[in-house]
């Protein structure tokens, strides 16, 4: 499990793909959250909107997991 430090109260999913290097540009988030699977704590969520906290765990199939971490 990688750790994401985040300097705010929380950051959105689409701005968390792109800050984990998990893309290199803006443009392609809206690719990795239509082309797979994503679970925040467990639960199936690809809003690209979706606030993550420090605690929250953010699974990405084929990609990774990710905790939030302040």
């Amino acid at each position: 499990m990688e750790k994401i430090k985040i300097e705010s109260e929380y950051i959105t999913l689409g701005k968390f793909i792109k800050f984990a290097n998990i893309t290199s540009s803006g443009g392609m988030v809206k690719a990795i959250l239509q082309e797979h699977k994503i679970y925040v704590n467990d639960l199936l969520d690809s809003r690209r909107g979706k606030k993550l906290y420090p605690g929250d765990k953010v699974l990405i199939k084929g990609i990774g997991v990710y905790r939030i971490i302040s």
